[in-house]
């Protein structure tokens, strides 16, 4: 019987002219230029090292990718990226494209995420994409860079109280009703800290949390902040003024002006209420006080501009009585 012939015939040769795809991109930095790559080869020996003898489980890495839970924000963006970890916002994990070209931005997270012990991890820009996609963020231009946030962990008003009462200065709480503007919220924060206050509640529903804005806006000053949440914001204002704290509510058409606020050199609560809307009914109803800003403007307040504006003036007659 004659031998088959090979119809696909010879193979030619590239003659080089594949050569190209078999060089590394130009821009893309070597290992030992790479700042968090030492560490993360510590971290895969340590975890290989760690791992159960006998082989891996069923599905491998596969069925861990498809387990993945999105349990925090992503910030997406070099800038973004790198104002956040200049503000210390906690995070979990800084995600790298493994193709970036080299820029001081980057190389700037990947200290200051080592500095801060965030997990370095480079991965395929397309798992960047499936991250995004995932997080809500569908097209999100992540520039190769993105990182991972940790979940607030939030206080009681417990803890504000005891964290009040421990302190040398009267205690001075900042209750936030209806404030849905994450960069209210952000900025009451900023001067919240530093007018001397010893923490911020917001209410667990219809409310701006705190999030990566919240954290940019405030400037990292919530590293130094507690905020609680309050299932329900009057109970906890009752429980407040059982302990001996004082609430004054913040208002256009309030009772008494602020620069004659006789409370403001006891224990009080200052609250802050939404914009547009003010106080509701039943919070305005367990104020002891319910104080105004002069203007001369008919322009209304902005209500983190009238949080600053009140707890300067609480310090200012506070420093003027010590």
């Amino acid at each position: 019987m004659p031998a088959k012939k090979n119809k696909k015939g010879p193979t030619k040769g590239s003659g080089g002219k594949n050569r190209r795809s078999l060089e590394g991109k130009s821009g893309t930095l070597p290992a030992e230029q790479r700042h968090w790559y030492e560490g993360k080869q510590r971290a895969k020996s340590a975890k290989a090292d760690s791992a159960p003898k006998g082989g891996a489980p069923k599905g491998g890495a596969r069925s861990e990718q498809r387990s993945h839970k999105v349990d925090s924000d992503l910030l997406v963006g070099r800038n973004p990226v790198v104002e956040a970890l200049r503000a210390h916002v906690p995070a979990k994990r800084l995600f790298l494209a493994n193709s970036l070209d080299a820029d001081n931005r980057v190389n700037e997270a990947a200290l200051l995420a080592g500095d801060q012990g965030v997990e370095v991890l480079e991965v395929t820009r397309a798992e960047l994409d499936r991250r995004c996609d995932s997080n809500g963020q569908p097209g999100a231009a992540h520039q190769g860079i993105v990182l991972q946030v940790r979940p607030y962990e939030y206080a009681t008003p417990e803890d504000l109280l005891d964290r009040a009462q421990a302190a040398e200065e009267p205690a001075l709480v900042v209750v936030l009703d209806g404030i849905t503007d994450p960069h209210n919220l952000g900025a009451i924060a900023r001067s919240a800290t530093a007018f001397g206050a010893h923490g911020i509640v917001i209410p667990e529903r219809r409310t701006a949390g705190v999030n990566t804005t919240v954290w940019k806006t405030s400037a990292g000053t919530l590293a130094r902040l507690p905020v609680a949440q309050a299932t329900n914001l009057n109970r906890t204002l009752e429980a407040f003024k059982k302990e001996g704290l004082f609430t004054v509510g913040l208002d256009a058409d309030g009772d008494v002006s602020l620069p004659g606020l006789h409370l403001a050199t006891g224990p009080l609560v200052v609250v802050v209420g939404a914009e547009g809307k003010g106080l509701s009914r039943l919070v305005r109803e367990n104020c002891d006080a319910v104080a105004s800003i002069p203007i001369t403007a008919a322009e209304s307040l902005n209500a983190s501009v009238a949080a600053g504006v009140t707890l300067y003036e609480i310090a200012r007659m506070r420093a003027e009585q010590a």
